[in-house]
């Protein structure tokens, strides 16, 4: 069922106490942040920022916008006001912040593809040899009160969704090899090597495909989204591909619980530009 439409290549989904919605749209000429009334069927622009991506809100309910365009990690308010929170590593500026999440310790995970969105894409398309083009997709830890940023791993083929499982372990997708990684989470705050957690794409076909974004159910199962495939894949906790949702567009890009009680996953999609909403059966991890 289609949620809402009329949007400009949504991406980021994060329901607000309300039960209304934000997400991007990152289309060229909207790039901005907007906010969707809870029945769907209206919208307002929240602020423009050039080419937002990924979406999270803090306890205190300031929005996190990993903007993609202009390359830094922003933090505004519901009307509007826009800060700029960090823009680089230890000097090393940020290529394309993608995808970003709150962790148990109260900081912002955020991936970075490993290259600016202009050099990957001409118009909507990746550029024709984006397997074998340089990327270098990061994993950075920012620290929401200071802004201090950690770079927790690097060389990743184009780094992508963000979550945190119900074990408190971190989980990062990469686009281009389909893989879903895992970093276990130590004591003190630490996190262990990238390991293979599942295969989100089990069965490619050709062309540009791959994971986007993701979010966990309460009863621990890794919701997928698959571009340019039109489908929503579940995996197990042994990363195993249990169950496929098909979406009605072919690039779906992220997805989302609802509240408390919603046992629905809503799904931003950017050949419709539409919100999608499917019934699951389950709840949402608590975030």
């Amino acid at each position: 069922m289609i949620f809402c439409s009329g949007l400009s290549l949504p991406e980021g989904p994060v329901v607000l106490p309300d039960g209304s919605w934000l997400v991007v749209e990152t289309g060229e000429e909207a790039g901005c942040v907007t906010q969707i009334a809870s029945d769907g069927n209206s919208k307002r622009v929240i602020a423009k920022t050039g080419m937002p991506n990924g979406l999270a809100v803090d306890k205190s309910g300031f929005i996190w916008v990993a903007e993609s365009l202009k390359c830094v990690l922003l933090r505004m308010s519901m009307d509007g006001k826009v800060e700029v929170v960090a823009t680089d590593c230890d000097g090393e500026p940020f290529l394309m912040p993608n995808d970003l999440c709150f962790g148990p310790d109260g900081a912002v995970y955020m991936t970075d593809s490993g290259i600016r969105v202009r050099d990957f894409k001409i118009g909507k398309q990746p550029r024709p040899d984006y397997e074998t083009v340089r990327l270098d997709g990061r994993v950075y830890r920012i620290d929401p009160a200071t802004g201090k940023v950690r770079q927790l791993d690097g060389g990743q083929r184009f780094t992508n969704g963000i979550a945190f499982g119900p074990d408190d372990n971190l989980y990062v997708n990469e686009t281009l090899t389909g893989m879903v990684y895992r970093y276990s989470r130590k004591e003190g705050g630490e996190f262990g090597l990238r390991e293979c957690f599942g295969q989100s794409n089990p069965d490619p076909t050709p062309g540009y495909q791959g994971p986007d974004g993701m979010a966990f159910s309460k009863d621990g199962r890794l919701y997928v989204t698959v571009y340019n495939r039109g489908r929503v894949n579940v995996l197990d906790s042994a990363g195993r591909v249990v169950e496929t949702i098909l979406t009605r567009g072919k690039k779906p890009t992220n997805v989302a619980f609802g509240l408390p009680g919603d046992a629905r996953i809503y799904v931003t999609e950017n050949e419709l530009d539409a919100m999608e909403v499917f019934d699951v059966g389950v709840e949402g991890l608590p975030i």
